[in-house]
Formats: structure tokens, sequence, C-alpha cells
């Protein structure tokens, strides 16, 4: 019997395996890019582009970091990879990932884990980091609804919760092309990683 191919080769010439992943085989670049043409709310926003999983793990960073002053650059980068998987299995929504079941967050946490040791993180985030990045992610989702993705905000604070009093946020989200994105992308990374 046949054994189906459960690799992917990537633009860096790297061959993942999805089903054991190494950090020998992740690459930034392969990241940047992938995440760059993967397209939130699947593709239903409004704008000229796609809003990328790219364009939302900044804003994700920037908010991470902006309500964790103090926080060490390594749990900004964590942050900022904090959906680096969806590079090469996609963005799927919510409902999606509850009908695929335990699979998929079996196949996520396997990457993830390749991915942070990859960059000098550790294989899981601390619980109190990830629920940070994780109100820092829901934040980043109620912007994208309420701006890009159709929702109102009574809709927007049922699904999402209503953004804490105090944390700054970006007046305006404009879904930009994908390797202008990817640029940015990359840019911040070197300057955490660096």
């Amino acid at each position: 019997m046949k054994i189906p191919r459960a690799w992917q080769r990537m633009l860096s010439g790297r061959r993942l395996d999805l089903l054991d992943p190494t950090p020998m085989d992740i690459e930034i670049e392969d990241i940047a890019h992938g995440l760059s043409f993967v397209a939130r709310w699947n593709g239903q926003t409004f704008g000229e582009f796609p809003y990328s999983v790219a364009e939302h793990s900044i804003l994700v960073e920037q908010l991470y970091s902006t309500m964790n002053p103090k926080s060490p650059i390594k749990w900004q980068l964590a942050a900022l990879l904090h959906d680096a998987p969806e590079y090469v299995i996609g963005d799927m929504i919510s409902p999606v990932k509850s009908a695929v079941g335990p699979g998929y967050a079996e196949l996520d946490n396997r990457l993830t884990s390749a991915i942070n040791l990859r960059f000098g993180l550790p294989a899981t985030i601390p619980a109190t980091v990830k629920k940070q990045i994780k109100k820092a992610d829901k934040i980043s989702a109620w912007l994208e609804a309420t701006q890009i993705a159709g929702f109102s905000i009574t809709e927007a604070n049922r699904f999402f919760g209503t953004p804490p009093e105090g944390v700054t946020l970006p007046v305006e989200l404009k879904p930009r092309p994908p390797m202008e994105v990817k640029a940015d992308f990359i840019s911040r990374f070197e300057h955490l990683w660096g």
C-alpha cells in the first residue's frame, strides 16, 4: 500500500514533514512568504487585498508588546510567531477547527514546537505568556472583525470580548499587498531575533 505524501517542498528548498517537523527544516522566509498569502476570515474582508495572517501576526505582536512593555523580547517573538504553523496548514476559522476535531490541534502543536525550537523559544510557551498573547489575539480579532470583516461592534463584543480600557488601538486596518506585508514581517522578526 502506498504511503501518502505528508511533506511539503518550501521555496527555500526545505522539505517540511508535517507529521514529524524538525527545526532544521524551518526558515523564516518560508514562514513570512506563506503567512503573507494566507487570508484571514477565509478571505471575507473588505479591501483590494485579503487581510493576511502575516499582517495579523504583526498586529498581535504590536498589541502584546504595548500591553506588556516589560516583556522579554523572546515573548514578543513568540507573539509574532503565534500563528506561524498556518504558513503550511492555512488559517482555519474556529467553526472549521471544531469540525475537524483534535487532529488539527495535534498538527498545529507539532509545527509550533518545531518553529519555537528553531528560533530559540521553548517548545511549549509558558501558559501565562500564552494567555497574554491570546488576549492580544482576541483584541486583534475584534479590530479586524469591526473594521474589515463586516461585524457589528455588538457581534464582535459577543464573540471576541470588549477590548480593555486603556489599550491603544490602531486607528485603521487596511489590507496590503502580500509582498509588502512579507517584508514587514521579516523586518520585525529580524528586529526581535537579531
